[in-house]
């Protein structure tokens, strides 16, 4: 059975793809990789995703939740921003500025939607 068809690979597969990592055969597994073992026998290893892609990954996911994210209404995009901040993606340095790009507004609002008190 190939790493692929392995059923911890299968059942990981979409949490892999949600973080933005990709699945390596363990000969392949490079120092920074997680290996992943079943039964105390390496099957797959996990090669996670660089930073630089990180924020474009977070951008990509809103997306595909909200829509284009220029064309939301005042409301969504406050909703993307307590989303996009809730999983880390302001503490990538130029993340205002490129959130604030992908929304089609200034940095002066997304620092309004970040300092807005959240509903109760």
């Amino acid at each position: 059975m190939s790493p692929a068809e392995h059923p911890l690979a299968a059942a990981i597969k979409p949490l892999v793809a949600a973080m933005g990592a990709t699945l390596v055969p363990v000969d392949r597994a490079e120092p920074d990789d997680v290996t992943l073992e079943w039964e105390g026998e390496p099957v797959v290893a996990v090669r996670l995703p660089g930073l630089g892609s990180a924020l474009d990954r977070l951008l990509g996911d809103a997306e595909r939740t909200f829509g284009p994210l220029a064309d939301l209404d005042r409301e969504d995009k406050q909703r993307v921003v307590r989303t996009l901040e809730q999983r880390g993606a302001f503490t990538i340095r130029h993340g205002v500025e490129t959130v604030a790009a992908a929304l089609g507004v200034s940095r002066f609002t997304v620092y309004n939607y970040l300092n807005r008190q959240t509903p109760s």
